[in-house]
């Protein structure tokens, strides 16, 4: 093995408490019902327009996507300023793979969120690329085969908490450790870890 591929959402930290604060912010300016941390937690590892639909279904897709956009603009703020819960010892145990192995992370987010989680918590020099829908249009799985072909990574695993992930991880064609401590339940996957710093038993 000579890198590891993350998720992020659920699996190197939980944002939702933030994102909640940022979204209902602007949700109670736009008239829309506020939302409860059940509601994103039923919507993580989606893209952006699939959670949008789920949360907003009685909106039309104009509708929608503005709403979406305007949101996220707001919760990159907040999680700059905010950040999220980082999982239990994530800054060590990233640390030390960083010594032995090359780190990545690849998530189903918004252009800009990534660099937000980055400067919230200062965790960037332990990860030399990423890549995310928001600025490719692509899937998971393809932009996992992005960071592999880009880096011309050899022997990579992926590290995330959904089914989404695992299917993203089958779709490259590379081993899935699952985030059993996250937001998703999986029943298939190569690895397990009960915490973050499993990793470091596994590798």
């Amino acid at each position: 093995m000579d890198s590891i591929i993350f998720d992020l959402d659920g699996t190197i930290w939980d944002p939702i408490d933030t994102v909640l604060l940022a979204w209902n912010s602007h949700l109670e300016k736009s008239g829309e019902r506020q939302l409860i941390r059940p509601d994103f937690e039923g919507t993580m590892g989606l893209q952006m327009d699939e959670i949008g639909r789920r949360l907003f279904p009685h909106l039309d897709d104009e509708e929608r996507t503005q709403l979406i956009s305007d949101a996220c603009d707001i919760e990159e703020d907040f999680i700059k300023k905010h950040g999220g819960q980082l999982f239990p010892e994530v800054e060590a145990v990233l640390k030390e793979l960083a010594g032995r192995y090359k780190l990545f992370i690849v998530s189903n987010c918004q252009d800009g969120y990534i660099e937000a989680f980055y400067e919230a918590h200062g965790l960037e020099p332990h990860f030399i690329d990423y890549e995310n829908p928001g600025r490719t249009g692509l899937s998971k799985g393809e932009n996992i085969q992005l960071i592999i072909d880009r880096n011309d990574l050899k022997d990579p695993v992926y590290v995330g908490d959904t089914e989404g992930d695992m299917n993203a991880a089958r779709q490259a064609g590379i081993p899935f450790v699952y985030a059993k401590y996250g937001f998703g339940q999986v029943t298939e996957y190569d690895e397990v870890i009960e915490n973050f710093n499993d990793l470091l038993k596994l590798y």
